[in-house]
């Protein structure tokens, strides 16, 4: 495996206060599953992916979330359509989280609307936000 790396952006490490009802949450709402899990001397570690690309979000039990991500600071996730971001949205208000939105800003941030997960963490369910396009175009120089 000494031959193996990784390059790049990898992960993104959340501290949480209960492993398993965070990845009941982003395997409802992100749609993602946990591709490795541990116990770290007592401290419940996952990592979950959507399997699109080799990148993870890793979550880490602790007592307490002292910072969660607030709004602007967030995940985000692409999902298929607007119907999509509008059905999640509501599941959440049904399970009284909180929710801003859905609302659409236009391009290239799109379709969106913010739901928190167990531990005031923000994730983003967003639609037509042009990410993949916008990344290959600034390779290119064609920057907006």
């Amino acid at each position: 495996m000494a031959d193996r790396i990784d390059l790049g952006l990898t992960h993104v490490a959340l501290v949480v206060s209960d492993v398993d009802a965070s990845v009941e949450f982003y395997t409802t709402y992100a749609g993602m599953r946990v591709v490795h899990q541990r116990n770290d001397a007592g401290v419940k570690v996952a990592w979950l992916s959507d399997l699109t690309r080799p990148f993870v979000v890793v979550i880490i039990e602790s007592g307490k979330v002292e910072w969660p991500l607030r709004p602007m600071g967030h995940l985000g996730v692409a999902l298929q359509s607007r119907a999509e971001v509008d059905r999640l949205c509501e599941q959440a208000r049904r399970e009284s989280r909180s929710v801003h939105g859905p609302q659409d800003s236009g391009y290239p941030v799109g379709y969106w609307g913010f739901i928190e997960d167990p531990d005031g963490h923000t994730l983003e369910l967003s639609y037509g936000q042009d990410i993949a396009f916008t990344v290959k175009d600034s390779q290119r120089g064609d920057q907006q």
